[in-house]
């Protein structure tokens, strides 16, 4: 006669690990991707909102360091050109700009007008004539990211006042009118005078839908014009209003690449380590690249943003 024995129903351990459950790779495989989607996107909002505004700011101390010591030395950029004779590498420090309504004061300005180069402070568009010079001489500044110089332009009135202090000394500008798309343009500016164009994303706070212009004319004295070297309208298409970086990003690829092994370690890591172990490894490391990746991303944003 055989006897059944009942065996009693085993007790947890307090403090032993749970077993953990082995799920499909489908699992792993959506965990992954959402883990990555969740650092892109905390990332981006991060890097725009909090991080630009302190890149820009220490991008403008470093850029006004260079260009006050150019101008002690006389050496400040006065051309399209170097004192070599080679153009202007992007990002240059050329001028600083006030415009006293604003409460913008001592901004730098830099040569160029690409993504990368209005992430840093308003750019000169590279084939117009330097501020303070004969013919109309084009500034781009980003509206709402990285500081938004620009973001207020369009409180601007007639009247209004600025000055650009550059390697020639000092310009002042008087305002003439804000203007849309569809406003008309003023009169072209006389030969031997000199006027400047302010140019800024319009629309919805990080949602540009259009381009605001203010132009200004020159009321000091016009200064000394170089022969322009660059030929208008032969500027990149990333160098345009409203545009985005050219070419493939191999940056973001690689960073985009790290991301994304990193999220396939971090779930692996959940089950071998367990959760808390996870966080507290894989959390920083994942939120550093999702900072650069979202920096990145930044670059293929509107340059004017």
């Amino acid at each position: 006669m055989t006897v059944a024995v009942q065996t009693p129903p085993r007790t947890p351990v307090p403090g032993a690990p749970t077993p953990a459950l082995r799920l499909p790779p489908t699992r792993h495989l959506a965990r992954g991707t959402l883990l990555t989607l969740a650092a892109l996107l905390l990332g981006l909002v991060v890097q725009i909102l909090l991080v630009s505004p302190l890149q820009y700011r220490a991008a403008q101390q470093s850029a006004f360091d260079a260009l006050r010591a150019s101008l002690a030395e006389g050496t400040a950029p006065v051309a399209q050109t170097d004192q070599q004779g080679h153009l202007l590498a992007p990002g240059t420090p050329v001028a600083l700009i006030d415009i006293p309504r604003l409460h913008l004061h001592h901004v730098t300005v830099l040569e160029g007008t690409d993504s990368h180069v209005l992430s840093e402070g308003p750019g000169h568009r590279r084939d117009t004539p330097m501020p303070g010079q004969a013919g109309s001489s084009v500034l781009f500044g980003r509206a709402a990211a990285y500081g938004g110089p620009f973001g207020d332009l369009h409180t601007l009135v007639a009247g209004d006042t600025l000055t650009l202090t550059t390697g020639q000394g000092k310009a002042t500008y008087r305002v003439l009118g804000v203007r849309r798309a569809g406003d008309p343009a003023p009169a072209p500016v006389a030969a031997g005078k000199g006027r400047l164009v302010l140019v800024t994303a319009t629309g919805h706070l990080y949602q540009p839908s259009g381009i605001l212009r203010v132009d200004a004319d020159v009321v000091s004295g016009v200064s000394e014009t170089p022969p322009p070297t660059i030929v208008p309208g032969s500027l990149p298409d990333s160098e345009q209003p409203l545009a985005s970086t050219d070419g493939i990003p191999w940056e973001l690829v690689m960073w985009l690449q790290a991301l994304v092994l990193v999220a396939i370690a971090s779930v692996w890591a959940w089950h071998r380590w367990g959760r808390h172990q996870t966080w507290i490894v894989c959390a920083p490391v994942m939120a550093v690249l999702g900072l650069q990746v979202a920096g990145q991303v930044t670059q293929l944003l509107p340059n004017l943003l």
